[in-house]
């Protein structure tokens, strides 16, 4: 029964995380739901038809209201860049929108510390910046050509209905006045059950394989795979490595966070972690769906572009937070088995899961449920592909 003891302990240690963080995940995806029902979809398409450091600024403003599912960001970018967006400013919103997103950083001060948080929102843009200097310089207009083409074809990738959907509320006046609508509650509650929708099955994988690696693999196994008693070694290491873990995990977005924290507390280096962070991105479903939207040639491009994008994101970061003294000293990321007690964490979930009743409820009785069927997405027949006509929820 050794192995039933362990599958327990395994799952002990999933559902103690999931009950840290829940409260965070209601709050994170409620706030990114409030900022997609006010920011309208055709005026981002209409500002990113170039390359210019004032668009990619713009574009990772942009992703940063936006989804905060790995599937449903790239299958937007491309969506993006089929209506006339230029392909570096899809790439720079694709990136902000699963790494510079509020419920992101929210998870990452609860469950490892808030200098990762700060670490990922100073990184971001540093990533987007290399990114766009890659592009510049080694995108040549005929893969670029060839990727457009295969991207008109129109093929439907995972979580496609997702980012076809367009929710925001066509109410007007001032932002408070739309806000306080019943179109915009109606708004909020799609929004915030279809994200939930699209990532649940990566936040579960990534809590479950969380739980199992911090259970079963033990401290000297990522001491030696970090380098870990090697200072300086450790360092070099960890940005060339963190995205291949990631990689190789198969888990994307906020379920990347648990895991990162199991890293950490093996020994990884910090800038390590947030390599690894970045490389939701990277995932063998995303670069198979890559192949898909843009072609062979320009899935390798990415893929060796953003990895080294990534490196040099992690190396940088390690070196302005080593140097401003912002590196954590110890590793404790909220990794281990713990009961449920009657303290302000659970005050919290209690609260943010009324909360979130309150939103399933809405969004039931405004007929939700036919559009949640809509986000696995259909493949395209020809014509004028539909990613961004509007699907408003009903007032």
């Amino acid at each position: 029964m050794r192995w039933l003891h362990a599958l327990g302990h395994a799952l002990a240690i999933t559902g103690s995380m999931t009950w840290e963080i829940l409260w965070a995940l209601i709050l994170g995806f409620a706030l990114s739901a409030v900022v997609q029902a006010v920011v309208r979809r055709a005026t981002i398409i209409r500002l990113l038809g170039d390359d210019r450091p004032r668009t990619l600024a713009l574009a990772a403003g942009l992703g940063a209201a936006s989804s905060s599912c790995s599937y449903a960001a790239v299958a937007l970018a491309r969506s993006l860049f089929r209506k006339g967006a230029s392909f570096t400013a899809a790439m720079a919103f694709e990136i902000a929108s699963t790494n510079l997103v509020i419920e992101l950083g929210i998870i990452l001060a609860l469950l490892i510390g808030w200098q990762f948080t700060l670490a990922e929102f100073i990184g971001g843009p540093i990533m987007i910046i290399l990114m766009a200097l890659l592009f510049r310089l080694f995108l040549r207009p005929r893969l670029l050509d060839a990727a457009r083409t295969q991207a008109e074809r129109g093929l439907a990738g995972s979580m496609e209905g997702h980012a076809a959907m367009d929710m925001t509320i066509a109410a007007e006046g001032s932002l408070w006045q739309r806000l306080r609508s019943r179109q915009a509650f109606t708004s909020v509650s799609h929004i915030f059950v279809m994200e939930w929708a699209a990532v649940i099955r990566d936040i579960v994988i990534g809590l479950l394989i969380a739980g199992a690696v911090a259970a079963w693999v033990p401290n000297s196994f990522w001491g030696h795979l970090f380098l870990s008693g090697h200072p300086l070694a450790s360092k070099l290491w960890g940005p060339l490595i963190g995205p291949v873990v990631s990689l190789l995990s198969f888990v994307c977005s906020i379920g990347n966070v648990p895991l990162a924290g199991v890293l950490w507390n093996g020994g990884i280096s910090f800038g390590g972690v947030v390599a690894f962070i970045f490389a939701d991105l990277l995932i063998v479903p995303i670069l198979v769906i890559y192949r898909k939207y843009y072609g062979t040639k320009m899935m390798l491009f990415i893929l060796a572009a953003l990895y080294a994008t990534m490196v040099a994101a992690g190396y940088l970061i390690e070196l302005i937070f080593g140097g401003l003294g912002l590196i954590p000293a110890g590793r404790h990321a909220k990794v281990f088995e713990a009961s449920i007690q009657w303290n302000y964490t659970t005050v919290l979930n209690i609260i943010f899961l009324l909360l979130a009743a309150a939103l399933c409820c809405r969004f039931v009785r405004s007929g939700g449920i036919p559009m949640l069927r809509m986000m696995g997405g259909a493949p395209e027949t020809g014509g004028e592909h539909h990613d961004h006509a509007r699907v408003g929820p009903p007032s």
